[in-house]
């Protein structure tokens, strides 16, 4: 409608005389002054064409009537333009104003409950970046950032961990844990260790940790800790993970140490979900609290596993047992405990003292189906024995966490599982891996994957070392040790394999070879409390394949000793059996790699025929 009257404005003009052309004059004047456009040329121009004879009017009109019509589009245009800005404007305006006040709000709510007054803490933010990441909340992710911080007092160290405890060591649930008489140890994880001195099984406290929200800002660094959290994608190109909730953190160097998952039997996995309700994969604390529970509620638990882990806790609900008249028992494929790993002879001498500790012991059994009848679990197995129990404890290995590997491009070991990395635990540019999950090459003795606790101290720390620039490469041998009742406990070390060649040299053992003694010495409560009988007899065992010894003379001879574990020739593994705090003699002689034609001489190095 404005642009029909500027049109019909200029035709009007058109026919005008004198007057209406000094009109015009005026009124082009003061849209040249209001207006700062390209226009303002045209308008001069069309000043000027006003000065032309009356009989070219009507030629004169049209021209004024064009102009002034594409001054009206222009004037138009502008204005709404500038409307729109200004609602924009507005909006932003008022979104603005509408959080600010929304924050304000927020952060003065405050929420009652039972009469108590508590201020709405303000939302965590997570950082974005860190310098350090993480993944994995165990033993080794806590070693490889202790050793980061070490070279690197102001490090700022992120770990993420699935678990809701911060990292802690995971041997005492299955040993001193099981002996406490504390009846809030299920809450604390707090215990005495067999020296009698008392402590937690996490690392550290709670106030050792960083929040992850104040990492990035703290002045000397530090370790934070997210837990309940899970990286399921890796981007090793852009240096980025994604967490399950969709939050995105880059990284400058990451360690990937998630540990492993315990396997099942296919039995079981085959079986009603009743009785897989009824089994326990034991692994973390919340498995310890939920068995230890267990262990007072029900009249017999069934462990399924004679190795490190199933003979630790057949001897440790064996001996509540013992107290309580729960019913424990212990079945595995080999002819005996440990069958894997020690000797035969040692392995039936093993399973003699599990039985000891009131554990019915079941060797070769080989369980074929699982069913509940009656709210009991009826085992079957393949040599047609049956076994009727309230509750099953599965401990029959680890199956290392990998599922990174794929988004990462990371590659697998296909030998031994694992993420395959060198001697420097480096899986790509930026990139390592440490711990249970870790395929490394051994340079002593070759490409290994160790699922023990002093591995994950070792190889986290060499990770750690390695992500601050030492590039060391793996040679510091990681041990482990085992209580098996309250008679043995032994200390190993490299590659103990049974299927290897082994010579075993024994001696008498004496009062101070007890594992109670040597928690006393090293200040440690790594093992049980345990009462060695006094033997006198000294044997010497030599041989490839060793046969199986009578009972009677099983339980006289073997106080202590070593056994030498070999590969052409060469020690590559040793087991110190109630021999303690002789692991650098051990380690010296795998490092060395010489071929001994003697090993009773080998064993003098550890002063075993000391009284």
């Amino acid at each position: 409608m404005a642009l029909s009257r500027v049109a019909l404005l200029g035709l009007r003009a058109g026919h005008g005389r004198v007057q209406t052309k000094c009109k015009l004059r005026s009124y082009s004047s003061s849209l040249l002054q209001h207006f700062s456009s390209p226009y303002n040329q045209l308008f001069r121009n069309a000043g000027n064409a006003a000065k032309v004879p009356p009989s070219g009017s009507t030629f004169y009109g049209l021209f004024v009537g064009a102009t002034a019509l594409g001054a009206g589009i222009y004037v138009y245009r502008t204005l709404h333009s500038d409307k729109s800005r200004f609602h924009d404007r507005l909006s932003t305006f008022n979104s603005i104003k509408e959080r600010s006040e929304a924050e304000s709000t927020e952060a003065e709510a405050v929420v009652k409950q039972d009469n108590v007054t508590v201020e709405a803490p303000p939302p965590a933010v997570l950082p974005s970046f860190v310098p350090f990441l993480l993944i994995g909340g165990g033993t080794a992710a806590f070693a490889a950032a202790r050793s980061i911080r070490a070279r690197d007092p102001g490090a700022k160290v992120l770990i993420v961990s699935e678990e809701m405890e911060p990292p802690y060591m995971r041997p005492p649930l299955s040993k001193e844990l099981w002996f406490s008489d504390d009846p809030d140890m299920k809450q604390t994880l707090r215990f005495k260790q067999w020296n009698g001195k008392e402590r937690s099984i996490f690392f550290q406290p709670p106030s050792f940790y960083v929040a992850p929200e104040e990492l990035m800002s703290a002045e000397h660094g530090g370790v934070s800790v997210l837990t309940g959290k899970k990286v399921v994608h890796m981007d090793v190109r852009e240096n980025k993970v994604r967490l399950d909730d969709g939050t995105h953190i880059s990284y400058e160097k990451c360690l990937i140490a998630t540990g492993g998952t315990p396997r099942n039997l296919p039995a079981i996995e085959r079986a009603s979900e009743e009785v897989k309700q009824k089994t326990t994969l034991f692994r973390r604390v919340s498995d310890f609290r939920s068995l230890e529970r267990l262990s007072s509620t029900v009249d017999s638990i069934t462990i399924i596993g004679g190795g490190f882990l199933g003979s630790e806790l057949a001897c440790a609900l064996g001996w509540k047992g013992q107290r309580t008249g729960l019913e424990v028992n212990q079945m595995f494929p080999e002819s005996g405990n440990m069958g894997k790993v020690l000797p035969e002879y040692l392995s039936h001498w093993t399973t003699e003292k599990v039985k000891s500790e009131g554990v019915n012991v079941m060797s070769e059994a080989v369980v074929k189906s699982v069913r509940c009848q009656g709210g009991k679990l009826h085992i079957s197995l393949k040599d047609g024995r049956q076994v009727q129990t309230d509750h099953i404890v599965a401990a029959v290995g680890l199956e290392p966490n990998t599922e990174l590997a794929k988004s990462a491009g990371l590659e697998l070991d296909g030998d031994f599982g694992g993420y395959r990395v060198n001697a420097e635990l480096q899986a790509r540019n930026n990139v390592w891996v440490a711990g249970d999950a870790a395929c490394f090459y051994d340079i002593k003795l070759g490409r290994r994957r160790v699922e023990h606790h002093d591995h994950a101290v070792v190889s986290g720390r060499l990770a750690g070392e390695n992500m601050t620039g030492a590039a060391k490469p793996y040679w510091h041998q990681s041990m482990f040790w085992s209580d098996l009742g309250p008679e043995v406990g032994y200390e190993a070390i490299g590659i103990v394999d049974s299927a290897l060649p082994t010579v075993g040299v024994f001696a008498k053992a004496t009062e101070k070879d007890t594992p109670k003694r040597a928690a006393e010495e090293s200040g440690t409560g790594i093992r049980s409390e345990s009462e060695v009988h006094d033997v006198s007899q000294v044997e010497k065992e030599t041989e490839r394949k060793p046969s199986t010894p009578a009972l009677a003379q099983q339980r006289d001879s073997y106080g202590k000793g070593v056994v030498f574990y070999l590969r052409d020739n060469v020690v590559v593994g040793m087991v110190l059996w109630n021999i303690f705090n002789r692991m650098p003699i051990a380690r010296k002689i795998i490092k060395d790699g010489e071929p001994h034609a003697d090993l009773n001489e080998v064993a003098k190095l550890f002063n075993i025929h000391e009284e």
